[in-house]
This record gives structure tokens, sequence and C-alpha cells, in this order.
């Protein structure tokens, strides 16, 4: 056991360290560093958790102010801890380097985004729970009234097909959540490449519980999240979790071909018994069908062998430019 941990034992209320990553964000850190703070004071002030509880940032290779300003926040707080990525790997990476950074550091971390739209309420409602044996606690969202419909409406399909192919996440949970210390080092075994956090946790089989909070507007900025990004990280999510693509393509194999072998059956009945234009069901039937499916085939099994080349090259999820 390292001394950090032997003297975090020692200290009955926990080190809480709340993480966010930010990319882009200097029309917001100010305003998120701030509240961020007023609640970690508040809990410390009450005695729920220690003083030594802190706020980390993690820069994700922003090309805006975010790091400078991050850099004269700590100048003004010593409860600032923060990395910089030398360039940008991702949100699931950023958040996967400031939960391994700084997880020696805490008794437990809470993750969240840096635009604040997940309410920091539920904060203390995390720590309760985290203090009757809870290792991780998930932020789950009441309901979807401020997204637009298309959003709402996509993403419960994506959660219905995520649950359909066998992937244990919870519904309307992003990445606010809190996680123990233990979990984080169990996550560190956990070494592939596509790491998609939302569907490992559930995965790890520790005891979880839930807080319910309403999604709030953005306190400034625009999103990063544009819809191309979206689906990029659903379609992530879908493959990284389940093999089950794969199966699906081998079962539309064979319902093609019962449909091929019925299709023979009426070519010939038209070829004798009806008057069509000689060889319009033989070539354009096949060749619209079959076309389509080797396509898509191709294609999802593709996506699987990309998986694999970026597995096996073993590249760093991220590298970290600066610490303060």
């Amino acid at each position: 056991m390292s001394y950090t941990a032997a003297y975090m034992e020692k200290i009955e209320e926990p080190i809480i360290g709340i993480i966010v990553p930010c990319y882009n964000e200097e029309a917001v850190i100010r305003e998120t560093a701030k509240v961020l703070l007023t609640v970690l004071n508040d809990l410390s002030v009450e005695g729920t958790i220690s003083p030594l509880s802190f706020l980390g940032f993690v820069d994700d290779g922003s090309r805006d102010q975010t790091w400078h300003l991050i850099e004269e926040i700590k100048q003004h707080n010593g409860q600032i801890k923060a990395i910089k990525l030398a360039g940008n790997c991702g949100h699931q990476n950023a958040l996967l380097a400031g939960l391994y950074t700084f997880n020696e550091y805490a008794n437990a971390l809470i993750s969240i985004d840096a635009d604040l739209q997940d309410d920091v309420a539920a904060i203390p409602k995390m720590v309760r729970e985290y203090q009757v044996g809870y290792e991780i606690v998930y932020g789950v969202r009441n309901k979807r009234d401020r997204d637009t419909r298309f959003k709402k409406y996509s993403a419960l399909l994506f959660y219905q097909i995520m649950l359909l192919l066998g992937a244990n996440i919870i519904y309307n949970h992003a990445d606010y959540r809190l996680t123990s210390q233990r979990v984080i080092l169990a996550l560190k075994e956990y070494g592939e490449e596509n790491l998609f956090l939302r569907g490992i946790f559930p995965l790890m089989g520790f005891k979880t519980a839930k807080v319910k909070y309403d999604r709030l507007e953005r306190i400034a900025g625009n999103s990063k999240y544009s819809l191309a990004k979206m689906l990029a990280f659903a379609w992530e999510g879908v493959t990284s979790l389940s093999v089950k693509p794969l199966r699906l393509v081998t079962i539309v194999g064979f319902v093609v071909f019962g449909v091929s072998i019925a299709l023979s059956f009426y070519v010939i009945f038209s070829r004798f018994y009806l008057r069509v234009v000689p060889g319009w069901s033989s070539i354009v039937l096949p060749l619209y069908l079959l076309g389509g499916i080797q396509l898509l085939a191709i294609g999802v099994i593709g996506e699987y062998l990309g998986k694999i080349y970026q597995e096996v090259k073993r590249r760093p999820r991220y590298i970290i430019d600066k610490i303060i």
C-alpha cells in the first residue's frame, strides 16, 4: 500500500476529486471552477468530505485559452489539479486520463462535463451513497425535455439497440458518475484500446446506486458533439461491447439465401407462365438484393477488423504534456 493510500485510510471524511474533461471550454471554465469549488467547500464545511478534496481538470488538447485559464485559476486556488494532454484524444480517453492520474489522491472520483448541464446538486447525493457502501454511483437523467426531438428519440433508439445487442448499459446515463478508488484500480485491468466507459462500468460487478437529476441548459458556449460525432460514438459503443452485429450478418445471410431460393422458383415460373421481358428477373432482383447485403456485411466485418488492427498496435490512449 502506498503512503498516500495509507494516509487516506486514516481520514474519516472521504477525499473526493471532481474530474472535468475540457476541450475548447474557455467560455465556461471560470464559472465551472467557481460552481464546483463551491460544492466541494460546502460539503467540506458540513463535514461530509475531507478538506483535501479537489477539482481536477483534463485539457484534451484545446486550441483556445482553456489551459491558460486553468493555470490562472490554479494560481488562486490550491484545490485545483490539472493535466494537459499532448493532443486531442477524445472525450473518453481524456476522462480516462483524469481517472488514472488523480485516483491515487482521492477515495472516490466524480466525473462531470465542463458545461455543467449535469446538475451539480446530485453530487452531495452521490457522496452519501458512496458513504453507505456503494462503489459506483450513476447520475441518471430524469427526462430529456431540453433535448431536441431528434436527439431525444435517437438516444432512446441507441439504448434500445444496445440492450438488444446484449450490452448492459444504464438508461439515460452519460458520464456523470462517482467511482471509488478500488473501481478505478480494477478498470486498469481492462486493456482494450476501444474503451466505452458507459458499457464497461456495469460489467465490473461492483455495488452500484443511481442518483436522478434534471438536465440543465449549458451555462455558456456551444456543444462539442456534432451529429457526426454522436453517431460515431454510438457506433463505437455498439462494436466495442458486442459481437452480435457479426452474428446478425450471418443470420441475414441465411435469410437472403432462403429468399433467393424462393425467387429462383418465381423466376422459373415467370419464364414459362408469365409474359415478361426475358432476363429482367434474373438480373435486376439479385443485383440489388445481394449487392446491398454484401456491402453491409463487408462494412460490418471491416469495422471489427479495424478494431483488431487498432488493438494489436497497442498505442497509448493519451500522452500527458503537463501536470500542475
